[in-house]
Parts: structure tokens; C-alpha cells; sequence
């Protein structure tokens, strides 16, 4: 069986960024377990410290673990400013450790994503593609950008176009991974 994970840059219980990650478990393809990593909050920043020094921090091993143990990475940002959240970008660095030899190196890697603004939504997912790419990942070209305000009720798992855009970019992700 395939193991998908799914990291979400908002933290934030109720956010459509979190459906939008449901969205994709929800759909994955058949052979393909997707598991949504709960806890990116409680990764310290990195530190170039904290990686010279052993030994890392627990929440570090765990989540240095479960990316090693996937086969493909899919990565749901919002949208802060035009950027990922920190806590997205500071999963993808720790991911980048020890850089050419961490757990994000050579896997692949789709980017999905949330916010109100298409502009600033279309260019934090760039942003966090190209993130995962210098970080060593193979990030495939499929994405899907969701604009909050054309939500019903902002659930993306009721708008078909959406579902479908997310079906998509997963099937892409597991055909890479394949």
C-alpha cells in the first residue's frame, strides 16, 4: 500500500485548508493510504544548533519518521502575505535535513491549496513548491488553488470542480510516487 502524507500549513482546527487536506484522504485512489500528520505546531524552529548537537528534539524525530516512511509528500498551504505559514515552511526545512540526505530527498511532492486572495493563494503555492524542490524534493506540476470566497458554506468537499481539481493533483502525486 501506498502511504500518502499530508501536511497542513494552518493549524487552525476549523480551516478550509484542513477540509481541503479531508478533501484529498477522502479521494485518494484505491492502494493509496493517506494519513493527514498531526502536530507541525509543536516542531521547534529549525536550528542549525539543534541538528549539530544530538540529539533532536522528539516532535523533530517523529516528524523527520513519519516523511521518511512516506512514499510521496502532499503539502496544503494557505495563503499569509503570499507565502506558506511558518509552520509549512519550517516542516519543509526540517524535511531538508541534513540537506541532500533528508527525509524529503528525492521524494515526490504535490502542492494543494486555500485562501481568499487567488493572487497571493497561486503564489504561496509556488512558493512552497519551490521550497520542496531546493529542498531536495521531485514536486510534480499538478496543483489546485481553492479561492475561500467561492465556497459554499467553505467546504470544498461540496463543490465538485474542487473535488475534482484535488482528485487530480493526487492521482498525479501517486502516479510519481509508483
Amino acid at each position: 500500500m501506498m502511504k500518502l502524507l499530508v501536511l497542513v500549513g494552518s493549524v487552525r482546527g476549523g480551516s478550509v485548508n484542513r477540509k481541503l487536506a479531508q478533501v484529498a484522504a477522502d479521494n485518494a485512489p484505491d492502494g493509496a493510504a493517506v494519513e493527514v500528520y498531526s502536530g507541525l505546531e509543536l516542531l521547534p524552529h529549525f536550528n542549525q544548533d539543534l541538528e549539530d548537537n544530538p540529539p533532536l528534539p522528539d516532535e523533530v524525530v517523529r516528524f523527520k519518521d513519519a516523511v521518511s516512511q512516506a512514499d510521496a509528500l502532499l503539502l496544503v498551504t494557505p495563503a499569509y502575505n503570499g507565502a506558506p505559514s511558518a509552520v509549512l515552511k519550517n516542516a519543509i526545512d526540517w524535511a531538508s535535513r541534513p540537506y541532500g540526505d533528508g527525509p524529503i530527498t528525492n521524494k515526490p511532492v504535490a502542492v494543494i491549496g486555500a485562501a481568499f486572495n487567488p493572487e497571493g493563494g497561486a503564489q504561496s503555492i509556488r512558493f512552497a513548491s519551490s521550497a520542496s524542490a531546493v529542498a531536495g524534493g521531485n514536486v510534480v506540476e499538478q496543483t489546485a488553488f481553492v479561492a475561500i470566497g467561492g465556497l459554499e458554506d467553505g467546504e470544498p468537499s461540496k463543490d465538485p470542480k474542487v473535488v475534482d481539481a484535488v482528485k487530480a493533483v493526487v492521482a498525479a502525486l501517486t502516479a510519481a510516487a509508483a
